[in-house]
Parts: structure tokens; sequence; C-alpha cells
């Protein structure tokens, strides 16, 4: 069941489907979720082209937030949250899926799908939150940043065969839960949810800023979203970095 008060549109072709978002933002009345059937101008974080075969998932929600800039960046975690739910619904199972900081969730150990928030219009706009998830099919792990999680894909690691149509109506009803419950009770839940999926913690990993290069213990997410890195010169919280394993 399509949850009440967001918008659908499904188009065969488009640019991108933030794009889109932006180009439409402003003459919409609610939230809306646009899937794109193809992409020909896909985009990840930090501007990275996303590589994106036929039958696989494009999709972005933009809506309105009230909240100041630094609460509506946690969408970050709602959205990773919903699609660990919405994953999980289709597969019929949970297992081998974790969420990797800050916009990642994995299957088996490699990426299934990646979330990508932008701002429109500036503090006070719209967000979109852009989605792309392997259904059929993972890019070449030649096509992916040098020691990156290699990607995977739904159809590869669990046998099932799922429709872009499908995907959204399972991720638009999880999507839908998690951020009314978000509204309602704060970041608090959220971020406990996240962290009894989180991939890794515990363990050694490498952080990679704009600035510079940290290796060092995953011990949690803070109430603000930032990883915290236990390294052996002290303990420090990151706001935005690529993570290595």
């Amino acid at each position: 069941m399509w949850p009440e008060g967001y918008g659908k549109r499904v188009l065969a072709e488009i640019d991108s489907t933030n794009a889109e978002a932006a180009r439409i933002a402003g003459d919409l009345a609610g939230p809306e979720w646009i899937l794109a059937l193809k992409q020909t101008a896909a985009r990840g974080r930090r501007g990275r082209a996303w590589v994106n075969p036929a039958g696989n998932f494009s999709a972005t929600l933009v809506l309105r937030p009230a909240e100041a800039p630094e609460v509506v960046a946690l969408r970050s975690f709602v959205a990773a949250l919903a699609l660990f739910d919405a994953l999980e619904e289709v597969t019929g199972t949970p297992a081998g899926l974790a969420l990797k900081w800050p916009n990642d969730v994995l299957m088996n150990g490699g990426k299934v799908a990646g979330i990508l928030l932008e701002s429109l219009g500036g503090a006070g706009g719209h967000l979109a939150i852009g989605i792309g998830i392997n259904l059929i099919a993972a890019p070449d792990v030649g096509q992916v940043e040098a020691g990156a999680v290699p990607p995977v894909s739904v159809l590869a690691e669990t046998g099932k065969r799922v429709t872009p149509e499908a995907m959204l109506e399972a991720l638009a009803q999880a999507y839908a839960a998690r951020d009314a419950a978000f509204v309602t009770y704060g970041f608090a839940p959220i971020r406990s949810a996240w962290l009894s999926r989180a991939a890794r913690i515990g363990e050694v990993i490498t952080a990679r800023t704009g600035r510079e290069e940290l290796t060092g213990t995953f011990e949690t997410v803070d109430e603000t979203g930032n990883l915290v890195l236990k390294t052996s010169e002290a303990r420090r919280a990151i706001a935005a970095a690529d993570v290595f394993f």
C-alpha cells in the first residue's frame, strides 16, 4: 500500500532523479518520489558517476523538512534504515544486510545501495534524497574507487529478481514509517536502530576526509551523526569522510 501523503511519478528516462527533483521541487504540494527506469547522468557522492545498468533502482524522494539544517542532514540515517527494512522485505531475510557509515547499505559484505542527500534552495528549502540500488547487476569492480567495498547485486546475492516498481513500493512504505518516528521521537531511536545494524562497529577502519586519512577503531556514531573513531592519538568525531575497510 502506498503511504498516505506521498506523491509518486515514474519516468521512463531522465538525466538524474536528483536533477529532476530540483526542477520540480517548487511546484510540489508535499513529498514526492521520483523513480527513473533509466538515468543518463546519474551521480553518487562527491559528484562521482553512478553506474546504473537497466533493471537497477534509481529514485529520489524530494521533501521540504521543517527542521534546522543539522537535523535535516540526519535523514541519511532515516533513509538507510528504510533501505534496510525494504531490502529485508523484498528478499525475505535480513541476513547479510548491514549499514555502512555514512550512506551505504551492504549485502554479504558488498555495497548493494547508496544514498545521496542534496539541499535544494539552501536553508528552509527542499531536500532531495537520492537512492540507487543494484537490483539486477553490480558495476564492474574496475569502475569503483580503489579500495572501496566491492559492489554486489540483490539478484546475485539472494537469487531474488525485484523490479524497480516493487522496490519503490516497499521503500516508500518503509521510509514513511521511519520518517514519522524521526519527526515524533527525534534522532535517538533512529541512532540506536542504525547502530544495531552497523557494519564493522568495534573494528579498525580508515576514514578519508578531504584533508587527512585516519585509521582507528569505529566506536560509535554520536548524537549529531558523526563517526567516532578511536585512533592511537585521540578519539575523533568525524562529520564527513569516505570509509574504507
